[in-house]
């Protein structure tokens, strides 16, 4: 039962014969709900927003459209999938059951109804729609409090980086000190770019980000990326390579988005590259590529010779709800970073995947 003094929760009823409608209306009349009648699947679908149903109770067996298809396109939706959905249906096959829960339907009844079967899954449908409204809430409440927390951050990260590169400029410290002030300032970097990066997949999710693509050549932006990051590799003992196309392309992408991508994969790689080996970036322009909007214009390639992934967990280290438990078990090679690449990469309709580098290491994908 809703908690006391909480608003009514709203039950429709969906059915083509009126009598039946009226029948399981005032069997539900024993509790407090707000009943709404249909009289089909299309009226509910089209009035579904306004309506902003807890529960569905719909019958099969109806003109136009059926229980079965109303269900499932409900269902496909995501912002309507959790709304409970039972069935009621003088079909009782196994055959019929086995159509509804493909369909995405919650539970089921038989007609005739028994009002207090009736009432119990009524009542059990809205203790799981209201405790999955519950959690929704907490997780919003931390996803804005997450969101405030970066922004306030920012502050003072400003700040320190504004200072910190004051000293640098002014060329008065001894080398150790600018050997320690030049760390600072690139944590700095690497803090910044990470914020910056929570709250770009935080907008990509909630599809406020806008991609701005321009034809750009993708060879000039890795060499400008690898010469930015070479300084580094080099003190780590760490090769660079490049690997790029004499034949110079232009290729629709967001410049800002699809250079972080690129610094995201490299720093992934350096991170856990051992000394003195090998990093390889490999652009490939592709034959009969972008001739279909589902074929991929070229292919790059940023590979390494690591530690490896484990090929259960290629698609998991892109999941950013994955990152703490991949950690837990000990794999490293995981972070926001890669699931804002899948973000970014998606965005643009493509696709980053991973495969083994053999004999030893990983190659992060990318094809748009």
């Amino acid at each position: 039962m809703p908690p006391i003094n909480s608003k009514p929760a709203h039950i429709c009823i969906v059915d083509d014969n009126l009598m039946a409608r009226e029948v399981i209306a005032e069997q539900l009349s024993v509790d407090a709900h707000f009943v709404t009648q249909i009289a089909g699947g299309q009226e509910l679908l089209d009035k579904f927003d306004d309506l902003k149903p807890d529960v569905i109770l719909m019958d099969v067996m109806m003109p136009y459209i059926n229980g079965y298809d109303v269900c499932q396109k409900i269902k496909q939706n995501p912002a309507r999938s959790h709304i409970p959905i039972i069935l009621v249906t003088a079909l009782n096959g196994r055959a019929d059951m086995l159509k509804g829960l493909e369909s995405g339907a919650d539970e089921f009844l038989s007609k005739p109804v028994n009002g207090a079967e009736l009432r119990a899954r009524v009542r059990t449908m809205l203790r799981i729609k209201s405790q999955y409204d519950s959690l929704q809430s907490i997780m919003q409440l931390r996803e804005d409090l997450a969101h405030m927390l970066i922004h306030d951050m920012r502050n003072p990260l400003t700040v320190a980086t504004l200072y910190n590169n004051i000293l640098l400029k002014r060329n008065q410290l001894a080398p150790r000190d600018k050997e320690y002030a030049n760390l600072v300032r690139d944590s700095l970097r690497n803090l910044t770019d990470f914020l910056d990066e929570i709250l770009t997949v935080a907008k990509m999710e909630e599809g406020m980000l806008k991609l701005t693509c321009q034809p750009y050549d993708l060879s000039q932006l890795i060499t400008n990326v690898a010469n930015s990051q070479q300084e580094v590799f080099q003190l780590q003992g760490i090769k660079l390579n490049l690997d790029l196309p004499e034949e110079h392309r232009l290729s629709s992408v967001d410049p800002a988005l699809f250079k972080r991508v690129l610094d995201n994969l490299l720093s992934n790689a350096f991170k856990y590259a051992p000394d003195k080996s090998q990093i390889t970036l490999r652009l490939r322009y592709l034959k009969n590529g972008g001739a279909a909007p589902s074929t991929p214009s070229f292919r790059l390639q940023v590979m390494d010779q690591g530690p490896g992934i484990a090929p259960e967990n290629y698609e998991r280290i892109f999941n950013k709800y994955e990152v703490v438990t991949l950690k837990q078990t000990g794999l490293e090679q995981v972070g926001l970073g890669l699931a804002f690449c899948k973000l970014v990469v998606e965005a643009h309709n493509g696709r980053i995947y991973i495969s083994p580098n053999l004999p030893q290491g990983t190659i992060f994908n990318v094809e748009l």
